[in-house]
């Protein structure tokens, strides 16, 4: 009888092999969706309007769907996003495999279709628009987007891997779920559920390091439990090989708030360390013709006096001066943006951000690291229909961080 039930067992267990819990699964489609997406100029990108989604929970039947999505993919260079729970883990090795021999490039990221604005985007009919084939309309965030549990496995897959500072991957360790047709003991069920779950930790292990991954993740997956998450941090993320960059940034975007304005975030990397720092940028309109920069970051571990600058070419700058304000662990340096440097922001590629510090023999230390000015001018642009006209007297920004991403690291590196 106990070969029979495991025999059974063996026949249902890449079902019930899972990496993601009952709360999770809020808020995602009850099955993994595969589809193309179309969006405005740069959406995914510089020069890239079009990408694969890949969401919802990883049920049994995901592989074969992924597969026969792959197979008749004429375009092998569109970038892949996830946005995930999680769900079955067998399906998801066998998915990142596919990737793997595609060298795709995976990001983390929610597809918000345009035909689904007035529901959730997983309610049924949604789903049926998603499911349905061809190209769908949609817009394209980072924020609280998530690739945690199963979904990580995927990701792994990919050869080139990107996780934006406002996402999130996070782990845990996996449960196996038995179903037991006939009488067996608790300690056959025992023993059964013992070798089980050493062999998926050999199968996992051997996973990781397949795809290129430190051996680290494994180790740091099997101490958390399946009923808790880890979020990995950037330091994490860059020590295991999973994304290498050393500078990572999101799109200036505009945000609907009580008072509207476009934010940035990014974070860099520490010198030659594996320490990041989170950064942000808050663009705000005062009036037609004037803007106001804050510009957010993390604590450095010397409070000494510094001077911060963006420039956006040799001639057009604006200087934060040497004292910011403190909230928490967060310094906020903030100026007046006058309208010619805001021209020239808005025609510039890419912008120089500059920070002098105190050095010996009275003389200044002057680091730079660069940031992208990806759809500034968009986001921009409907900033201005908000503005107020022009007042004489311009009104100080709040220095509210309640929106700062709590997960991003960043620093300019020297």
């Amino acid at each position: 009888m106990f070969r029979l039930f495991l025999f059974a067992a063996l026949l249902t267990m890449s079902g019930e092999l899972r990496a993601e819990t009952a709360a999770e699964k809020a808020g995602f489609a009850p099955r993994l969706l595969i589809y193309n997406a179309r969006g405005p100029a740069n959406s995914c990108g510089a020069g890239c309007d079009r990408w694969i989604a890949i969401e919802g929970q990883v049920d049994v039947g995901a592989a074969a769907r992924v597969a026969r999505f792959l197979r008749d993919a004429k375009d092998t260079t569109r970038p892949i996003y996830f946005h995930s729970p999680g769900g079955s883990v067998r399906p998801s090795y066998v998915i990142a495999r596919m990737l793997r021999g595609r060298k795709a490039v995976a990001r983390i990221g929610r597809t918000l279709a345009a035909a689904c604005a007035s529901g959730t985007q997983v309610d049924a009919a949604c789903v049926k628009i998603k499911s349905a084939g061809g190209e769908i309309e949609a817009e394209l965030t980072t924020r609280n987007a998530m690739c945690n549990s199963a979904c990580g496995y995927q990701f792994l897959g990919a050869t080139t891997r990107e996780v934006a500072p406002d996402a999130v991957m996070a782990v845990h360790n996996s449960k196996l779920t038995l179903v037991v047709h006939g009488q067996v003991s608790a300690q056959q069920m025992a023993e059964f559920k013992q070798r089980g779950m050493a062999n998926a930790d050999r199968e996992r292990a051997a996973f990781v390091t397949s795809m290129g991954v430190s051996r680290e993740l494994d180790d740091l997956i099997k101490t958390v439990k399946f009923e808790t998450l880890h979020v990995l941090t950037r330091a994490e993320l860059y020590r295991f090989g999973i994304d290498k960059r050393s500078l990572l940034e999101t799109p200036w975007t505009f945000e609907t708030a009580a008072r509207p304005y476009v934010r940035k975030l990014a974070t860099a990397r520490q010198g030659d360390g594996a320490a990041f720092r989170s950064m942000e940028w808050r663009l705000f309109c005062e009036a037609k013709t004037r803007a106001r920069l804050m510009f957010v970051r993390e604590s450095a571990e010397d409070a000494g006096n510094r001077t911060v600058m963006l420039m956006a070419g040799p001639q057009k700058s604006i200087a934060f001066g040497k004292y910011p304000a403190r909230v928490g662990k967060y310094e906020v340096w903030s100026d007046i943006v006058a309208p010619e440097a805001m021209q020239a922001m808005l025609a510039a590629s890419r912008l120089q951000m500059g920070e002098g510090s105190p050095a010996a023999e009275g003389k200044t230390s002057v680091s730079t690291f660069d940031i992208d000015t990806l759809g500034l001018e968009g986001a921009w642009t409907r900033l201005l229909a908000s503005c107020p006209a022009d007042s004489p007297r311009p009104a100080a920004a709040s220095t509210n961080l309640n929106a700062a991403p709590p997960a991003a690291t960043a620093t300019p590196a020297k």
